[in-house]
């Protein structure tokens, strides 16, 4: 690890953890010694961040300098919470960690009063009905969306008839009680939700489909809204 990307996990583990961390727990963390983790917490306090605390007591980033303030008012901040919580909830495992993330540098970038309000909101997100985990990585259909790559799978429906499908990706929607991929199937030349927990076998294709993604997705949101 360089000491660029070795800084740049400290940092995440001091805004991830809870406080104060300890020099061992940050060892832990990021894979290095204790005595790296006394001489980084002084680069980083030579370059701005704001970090109390000392060696066998523990330390807190109160302020961190590679992340300007924010200015959102008590409302927004409920908002950013809340969704963040929900993703959370909902999410693959990949958006889970990234929305954990996101609210750990989130509050990092607000001055300490409204840093205080998003550490303790009053709302929350809570999934009672466990989601089911995708069978095939969501983050290659994210890519495959954005970069508009038809995706080949086998998809089970739910009498457990299995078919081979090749589709054009145009979206993840959370419907209901499971994720979905929301694309163009090329075997039924309509638009289908096809539930990410049953589908095998994904393979991203070198056939495009730019541009026609954006387009798409605004008539596929159409026919989705027109069968409720």
């Amino acid at each position: 690890m360089s000491r660029t990307d070795r800084l740049f996990a400290l940092m995440q583990a001091l805004r991830n953890l809870p406080n104060p961390v300890t020099a061992a727990r940050l060892a832990d963390e990021t894979g290095v010694s204790p005595r790296t983790i006394y001489r980084d917490i002084e680069t980083l306090r030579g370059v701005g961040a704001i970090i109390d605390g000392s060696a066998g007591f523990g330390y807190v980033l109160t302020e961190d300098a590679a992340l300007p303030p924010l200015s959102f008012d008590n409302d927004e901040i409920e908002a950013l919470v809340l969704g963040l919580r929900e993703v959370m909830q909902i999410g693959d495992p990949d958006l889970v960690a990234a929305a954990k993330t996101g609210l750990s540098k989130l509050q990092a970038r607000l001055p300490a009063g409204q840093g205080h309000r998003l550490k303790h909101a009053v709302l929350s997100a809570k999934r009672f009905a466990k989601i089911p985990a995708p069978t095939v990585d969501a983050g290659t259909l994210r890519r495959a969306c954005w970069d508009e790559h038809e995706v080949v799978f086998d998809y089970s429906d739910a009498t457990g008839a299995k078919t081979h499908r090749r589709v054009q990706p145009l979206g993840i929607t959370f419907m209901d009680r499971s994720n979905c991929l929301l694309a163009f199937c090329i075997l039924r030349q309509d638009f289908r939700a096809f539930r990410l927990d049953r589908m095998l076998d994904l393979k991203v294709s070198q056939n495009s489909f730019r541009p026609h993604r954006v387009p798409l997705l605004r008539a596929a949101k159409r026919h989705f809204a027109n069968r409720q």
